[in-house]
C-alpha cells in the first residue's frame, strides 16, 4: 500500500494490479485514519463507495443530510463544494463507473439518484451487506478488488445497456475533453437532437451540455493540479479567458483555481487512478 501525504493528512492508498475485465470500471483501495472534512470536488463518473472496515466514513450533504456507510452518487456529487467527506478509521473501495455502464450495473439509472446520495442498502438490499462482509474477510486489497471485480461484472451483464447512439456521444465528449461541439452529436449518430438530448439525459443522468462542461472541468482542474498556471489552462481547456475558468471552477466547487488545485481529493488521482488519461472514441456502430 502506498502513502499519500498532503498537509497533515495520510491516506494509505492501494490500486489493481491489472484492469478491471468490465470497461468504464476503475477502482480504488483506501486506508484513512482520519478523514477530516475532505472537499468533494465534480467528477464526470458515478461513484460508488464499498466500506467495510471498522470507522464509517460520512458525507456531509448541502441539504444538511448525513449519508453514511456504503453509497452511490451520480455525475458532479460535491457541485456547488457544500458536500464534505469525514470519518475515522475508514476502509474502502471506491469505484468509478462509467455513466455508459452504471445503469446495468445499478439495477436504476444515474437519472434516478436525481442528483443525491443514496445509500447502496436502498438499491442493493441484502447484497450490499453481503459485499461488505466478503471485503471485510478476505485479507489484502487485490482480493478485495477481484471480489468487486466479479460482482460489478455479473451486475453488468444482467443489467440494461444504454444505446450504442448514447455511449458513442459520451465516448466523444470524453475524448474531446469535453470541446466536442456538442449540437452536432446528434447529426453524426443520425437521430434528432431531442432525442439524443432526451435518451442521454435518460440513460446516462445529465444532459449532454452538463455532461461536457463536467469533462471540461475535470480536465482543467488536473491540469491546475499538476501546477500550470490558470492563464495557460483556461486558453488550453477551451475557456473564453480566465476570469472564465474562475467563474466555473467557482460554480462547481465553491472556492477559486488556486484552493482547487490543492485539494487532496484531485491531488491523490495519480497515485489511485494512475492510468487516467484519454479514452478511446469507438468507431460509429449502430444497429
Amino acid at each position: 500500500m502506498q502513502t499519500f501525504a498532503h498537509g497533515a493528512a495520510t491516506w494509505g492508498v492501494e490500486c489493481p494490479r491489472r484492469p478491471s475485465p468490465v470497461a468504464g470500471v476503475t477502482m480504488a483501495g483506501f486506508r484513512v485514519p482520519d478523514l477530516d472534512a475532505l472537499r468533494i470536488v465534480p467528477h464526470p463518473a458515478v461513484t460508488l463507495l464499498l466500506e467495510f472496515g471498522d470507522g464509517t466514513p460520512v458525507l456531509d450533504c448541502a441539504t444538511g443530510q448525513q449519508q453514511r456507510g456504503s453509497l452511490v452518487a451520480g455525475p458532479g456529487l460535491g457541485t456547488g463544494g457544500a458536500v464534505r467527506a469525514r470519518g475515522v478509521d475508514v476502509e474502502c473501495v471506491q469505484v468509478r463507473l462509467s455513466p455508459v455502464i452504471a445503469r446495468a450495473v445499478l439495477g436504476t439509472s444515474p437519472a434516478d439518484l436525481d442528483g443525491a446520495v443514496v445509500p447502496l442498502d436502498d438499491l442493493w438490499g441484502r447484497e450490499a451487506s453481503r459485499i461488505r462482509e466478503r471485503l471485510a474477510d478476505v485479507s489484502s486489497w487485490q482480493e478485495r478488488f477481484a471480489l468487486t471485480d466479479l460482482l460489478l461484472a455479473r451486475r453488468y451483464e444482467a443489467g440494461p445497456p444504454v444505446d450504442p447512439e448514447v455511449a458513442w456521444a459520451w465516448h466523444r465528449i470524453v475524448a474531446g475533453h469535453g470541446l466536442t461541439r456538442i449540437d452536432g452529436l446528434a447529426d453524426e449518430v443520425g437521430w434528432s437532437r431531442k432525442r439524443l438530448w432526451s435518451r442521454f439525459r435518460s440513460q446516462l443522468g445529465l444532459p449532454p451540455k452538463r455532461a461536457a462542461k463536467l469533462v471540461r472541468f475535470d480536465h482543467a482542474a488536473h491540469r491546475l493540479v499538476a501546477g500550470e498556471g490558470a492563464a495557460r489552462v483556461a486558453a488550453d481547456t477551451g475557456y473564453a479567458d480566465q476570469s472564465h475558468l474562475h467563474r466555473d471552477v467557482r460554480a462547481l466547487t465553491g472556492a477559486t483555481p488556486a484552493t482547487v488545485a490543492g485539494e487532496p481529493f484531485l491531488a491523490v488521482d495519480d497515485m489511485a487512478w494512475p492510468t487516467r488519461g484519454k479514452a478511446a472514441v469507438p468507431q460509429p456502430h449502430y444497429s
